[in-house]
């Protein structure tokens, strides 16, 4: 008797979208050609998505033999090493007008005015409280600092942007002078020179964040990420991506940038030389053809570009979010489909040699279960994680070298502390307690 679970419990299939989760293709052939090695087209992807298109619900023998798959071409890529990264998150503001209805990170920017007394329990920071957070965990043993932000009217590239938004009499740049609001954020040049703190690697300013460093002048791409990296930019996130079909897009992003703008800003940050990352926000109203083609234009720039070191697949978490909220979702992806979106990814993107497993999204044992299903990296420290939690998540802020060693080793593998851009690595296998090592003031003391 075959087992079938359900696939999407979201609103994918009630969408009037041009695009399907069907094909000519077959699941057998398309599993035969993962198994060769054969480098797969967007029908295998749906096929093995889907454990087959021609039926309905995920089938989980077929579903199993997927992630087989996929975990014996993990173990071919990367061996049995688990990395993971001591890192801190400081996002500066969660001010942000975009209205994106995935998302319950973001505050109305109007509520941060001076002239306004509500409670609204959301933050900015100045580019002086972002050194000193940054500081006081390079002093801990960090050496990544992550920072994804809202798009806060009162920022802007640098002081010339400022001026240009100024002088501007257009009334559709979303600019509102800092000295508006409560707390000026400073402009993304002084937030990431205030960041840069003793030789630690700054990844932030994603492709939505970098259109906003650039609104209202005919800069380039690379312009805005070539201003970054001489403020001390080391590294982008490939975040914003959502799904990169517009059609979904449309849907619950429509005041962000297009599919052509999240790739043509991840090609540039690429050629002013800045590795990047690409990621996937998936589980929501989007259904499994509009997956494999998000995989497909990642795996595209990455073969014009070779500059994404690993790809995140993010488990949609429905709870707080305006697309909950509507009744346009009545849940997140289902364990399946999780296991399935990373075994498919490791299997699709051949030319991308890392894979994470988020144990923010997916908690502790799934997330393990992701690491024998084509995931080998497990995230970073983090020490305070805001977005996933003020969306409903329920898995923690942060995580200890000790906790990574033991959770690795349980499933039998090789924990392995390595830099952001995977090119240093140091295997632990020495008795706790463990603290990170890479950092320019680590010295092996336990971060927590």
């Amino acid at each position: 008797m075959v087992a079938f679970e359900s696939g999407t419990n979201t609103a994918g299939g009630a969408l009037d979208f041009e695009h399907r989760p069907t094909s000519d293709q077959h699941f057998e052939n398309a599993l035969a050609k993962a198994r060769d090695g054969t480098r797969l087209a967007v029908a295998d992807a749906i096929e093995l998505l889907t454990t087959g298109s021609d039926t309905a619900g995920i089938d989980r023998e077929r579903k199993e033999a997927v992630l087989e798959v996929a975990d014996r071409r993990r173990a071919e890529v990367v061996g049995q090493e688990v990395t993971f990264v001591a890192n801190l998150n400081n996002n500066v503001t969660t001010a942000c007008n975009t209205g994106c209805l995935f998302c319950n990170f973001k505050d109305r920017s109007d509520q941060f005015l001076e002239a306004n007394d509500d409670d609204h329990g959301g933050f900015t920071k100045t580019p002086e409280q972002s050194r000193e957070i940054v500081a006081d965990a390079v002093d801990r043993g960090i050496y990544e600092v992550t920072s994804v932000s809202g798009l806060h009217p009162a920022l802007a590239l640098d002081s010339e942007h400022r001026e240009l938004l100024e002088a501007s009499e257009r009334g559709d740049l979303n600019y509102r002078s800092p000295a508006a609001y409560e707390v000026d954020p400073g402009t993304y040049v002084e937030q990431i020179e205030a960041m840069s703190v003793d030789g630690v690697h700054v990844h932030s300013m994603t492709p939505e964040e970098a259109a906003h460093a650039r609104r209202g002048t005919d800069w380039s791409y690379e312009e805005v990420y070539r201003r970054l990296v001489d403020a001390g930019l080391d590294s982008a996130p490939g975040t914003a991506a959502e799904i990169l079909v517009d059609e979904v897009r449309d849907v619950i992003c429509p005041g962000k940038i297009d599919t052509d703008g999240w790739l043509e800003a991840m090609a540039a940050a690429a050629r002013v030389g800045l590795d990047v990352t690409a990621t996937i926000m998936y589980g929501h109203v989007e259904n499994e053809a509009h997956r494999a083609i998000h995989l497909d234009r990642v795996r595209d720039l990455q073969d014009r570009t070779g500059a994404i070191t690993e790809f995140v697949p993010l488990s949609f978490v429905h709870q707080n979010t305006p697309l909950y909220d509507y009744g346009m979702v009545e849940g997140g992806p289902s364990v399946h489909e999780d296991e399935l979106l990373i075994a498919v990814s490791r299997l699709f993107l051949d030319n991308i040699e890392h894979i994470q497993a988020s144990w923010v999204k997916y908690g502790d044992e799934q997330g393990l279960k992701m690491l024998n299903a084509g995931a080998d990296d497990f995230m970073g420290t983090i020490l305070s994680e805001e977005i996933t939690k003020r969306a409903g998540g329920e898995f923690g802020e942060y995580r200890s070298f000790d906790q990574y060693v033991e959770l690795i080793e349980s499933i039998g593998r090789i924990p392995v502390e390595r830099s952001t851009d995977y090119r240093q690595r140091r295997r632990i296998d020495s008795e706790p307690p463990h603290g990170p090592t890479l950092g320019p003031k680590a010295d092996g003391t336990p971060l927590l």
